[in-house]
């Protein structure tokens, strides 16, 4: 007879039967957690690089970044001056929206760019979301040179911030960098 300090067969059997099962039920959970994971193309998105020197003053080109529009926008210096201008006081979302700055950084043109001459913003209108329309000299949009949000009249300047409209914030300013002269990379 077996005291209760000696193991028994029967004590091997339940401990190795309940690692046999614990085994098997991760074994069984682990393609439902794995298949929360981003897929490849998710992760092909997070990042882009482009090499944005074919863009003339006063042009805007379009990218697609983690599915939303990204707008690069090379400014002009008569651009630059009016956006610097502007106090930030007369505006309707004072704080920057910049990925690369803190929260609290104030909405400054300087604070919204890395180079003057080049703006980058997610092209996603603060209000609704929807894709707001570029202004050109040859096609002007609202009152402030930048954007506009047709569906309900959100105007932003040529930094991205929202001067009119029921927008609540500016256009975001994503993380990125220049990784040459004229090669940008976002996310």
């Amino acid at each position: 007879m077996a005291t209760a300090t000696q193991t028994t067969r029967r004590d091997f059997l339940y401990v190795a039967t309940g690692a046999v099962g614990a085994v098997g039920v991760a074994f069984t959970a682990w393609p439902f957690i794995d298949q929360m994971n981003p897929t490849s193309a998710v992760l092909a998105m997070s990042s882009m690089e482009a090499d944005i020197a074919a863009i003339q003053p006063g042009q805007q080109v379009v990218f697609k970044w983690r599915g939303h529009p990204l707008f690069v926008r090379r400014r002009t210096p008569k651009e630059i001056a009016e956006a610097r201008a502007v106090p930030v006081s007369q505006l309707i979302d004072p704080l920057a929206r910049n990925a690369n700055l803190p929260d609290s950084a104030p909405a400054t043109d300087a604070n919204r760019e890395i180079k003057p001459e080049w703006i980058i913003v997610v092209g996603v209108c603060t209000h609704l979301g929807c894709t707001p329309t570029v202004s050109t000299p040859q096609s002007p949009q609202g009152e402030y040179g930048g954007w506009l949000c047709h569906c309900h009249g959100s105007q932003y300047d040529v930094a991205g911030r929202v001067r009119k409209g029921p927008a609540p914030q500016n256009l975001a300013v994503p993380p990125y960098s220049f990784i040459g002269p004229t090669k940008i990379k976002v996310g």
